[in-house]
Order: structure tokens, then C-alpha cells, then sequence
């Protein structure tokens, strides 16, 4: 992929007191909104809008454009968000932040081009025609302000996602508007319990055919693209695991986080039989 220009949130001055005064005044001010946590920031207009809209991962663009406005103050919310604010949350919080950003930032630019229609250029033919990769520079070029600062889609996942934390599960969170994507959660992630909802994706995610299957008769494990992808996510994360010797480097460590999340049979046979590992297609179609 091309370069992304990545939003600097290091040393960002806040507008207003930055005394203990001004901090408690933040948490009366959040306690008096309703906001448990995080601290300064709310995705409730975002959680209502999932539900509202997304049924079995799949979402009603048509009425959701016509019902936009709460997802469109919800990301006009992300470029209010102080960045001092950001800087006092854990980092599950965090990482909650910035898969919603990307999911909800993903869901006004499908609506902004909606309904898609095909590009007459050769990218354009080669992917469906209602896919979001017929709407140009969606990733890499189209901004978007978050904490005052403009980003793209590029940046948040890799740059901020992939290269500030190590947490390969949000490869099951992150919804790229494709049917291959994981499902888009019915729900706004939040940080205190964002390990059981990656826990729940990625448990959702396998029990995909279409994301994951064996063939043992051929001796075939067949995985979806994305751990193909991002491999080194979860090499990095969990380094070299004890057991599927028969694999090396990033194919080891995928195999062996597979098999937490997959039936006891399955398990078995992944840490036992021999087989090859083998990628599905990638469907580009809108999730829609």
C-alpha cells in the first residue's frame, strides 16, 4: 500500500486548562453525561446505530442512509475527542476507540458513495460492482478528521492499530464493508470488555466456512486471506508456539491461535494430523 500521512497525538496541546481543576472538571462533566467510561468520549450514538442497523453482520445501508445522522455526529465526535483525554485511557480502551473509528469512518464513506456503482477504470473491473474498492482512495487518500487531525483508514489500522499495539484479534473486528471481512458487530466495542468481544469475534469469524474449513481427506486446512496478510501480527504477538511442527514462522503461530477458538475435534486435528494449509478467495462483494 501506498505511504499514509500518520497523525502525530504525541505532544498535541489541548485547548482549555490543563490543571487538576480542569481534569476534575472533565469527569464531572462526563459523570453528568452519562459517560462510565472512557473518560471524555461516548459511543453510545454509535452502539445505537449497530443495532439499529447491522442484523447477522450484515448492514441496511439503505436505511441507515436515510437514518444517518447519528452515525454522522458519532464521527464528528471522533475529530472533538482531546487528545490529553485520550492519553489518561488503558489500552483496551484505546484499541476500542480506534476499531470503532475505523468501522464507523468505513460505514459514512460507504454511505457518502451509496449506492456504489462501478468504476469504468481496470481496478474498477476487477472487483464487484457494489464493492468498496470501486470508491477511489477510500483507504489511503480520503481523510478523515480524529482528534483534529486528519487520517485515513490506512493509518488507523496500521500505523496505529498494527503498530502501536499487540493485539492481532482486531483482524476480526475491522470491517472493510466486504462480505469476506469478519461480520460488523451489532454493538460499539468498549474497552472493559473489549477482550471478551474479540474473544466472541474471532470465535464467530472461524465459524465461517467461508473463513475457515479442513478437508481431511485432502489433508487441507483452509484459512481466510486475512491471516495471510497480517501472519506476522500473531507471530509477534505470540511468538513460536510449542506443537504444529510440520509449520514454520507466521503459519505456525496462526495455526496454533486457530485452534483455540475451533471445536475439540478440530483441535485435534490441527495439532496432531498432517496437512497443508491452503488460502480461500476473498469476497469483495458489500456487505450489504
Amino acid at each position: 500500500m501506498a505511504p499514509v500521512s500518520v497523525p502525530r497525538w504525541r505532544g498535541s496541546v489541548l485547548k482549555g486548562p490543563g490543571t487538576l481543576l480542569g481534569t476534575a472538571g472533565l469527569i464531572l462533566s462526563a459523570l453528568a453525561a452519562g459517560w462510565a467510561a472512557p473518560l471524555g468520549f461516548s459511543h453510545d450514538l454509535y452502539d445505537r446505530v449497530l443495532k439499529e442497523h447491522v442484523v447477522d453482520g450484515r448492514v441496511d445501508y439503505a436505511r441507515l442512509q436515510a437514518n444517518r445522522e447519528g452515525l454522522d455526529r458519532y464521527v464528528a465526535s471522533l475529530a472533538e475527542l482531546q487528545p490529553r483525554v485520550y492519553g489518561t485511557w488503558n489500552e483496551p480502551t484505546k484499541i476500542a476507540f480506534w476499531i470503532n473509528a475505523y468501522n464507523a469512518i468505513t460505514l459514512k464513506v460507504v454511505l457518502d458513495h451509496y449506492p456504489i456503482r462501478r468504476g469504468l477504470s481496470p481496478a474498477g473491473l476487477a472487483f464487484p460492482a457494489n464493492s468498496i474498492r470501486q470508491i477511489p482512495g477510500v483507504w489511503d487518500r480520503i481523510t478523515h478528521p480524529v482528534m483534529g487531525r486528519p487520517t485515513t483508514l490506512d493509518a488507523i489500522e496500521h500505523e496505529i492499530l498494527r503498530g502501536q499495539f499487540r493485539e492481532p484479534r482486531i483482524h476480526m473486528a475491522l470491517v472493510c464493508a466486504a462480505k469476506g471481512c469478519p461480520p460488523l458487530r451489532a454493538e460499539a466495542y468498549e474497552g472493559k470488555h473489549l477482550n471478551a468481544q474479540l474473544d466472541d469475534q474471532t470465535s464467530r469469524f472461524l465459524a465461517s466456512p467461508a473463513k475457515f474449513r479442513m478437508d481431511r481427506k485432502q489433508g487441507v486446512v483452509w484459512l481466510s486471506p486475512i491471516f495471510q496478510w497480517f501472519g506476522d501480527d500473531f507471530l509477534k504477538a505470540f511468538g513460536v508456539p510449542e506443537g504444529f511442527e510440520d509449520h514454520a514462522g507466521s503459519e505456525r503461530a496462526i495455526l496454533a491461535f486457530v485452534s483455540r477458538y475451533v471445536k475439540s475435534e478440530d483441535q485435534s486435528f490441527l495439532k496432531t494430523e498432517n496437512y497443508r494449509v491452503a488460502y480461500l478467495g476473498y469476497d469483495w462483494s458489500l456487505n450489504e
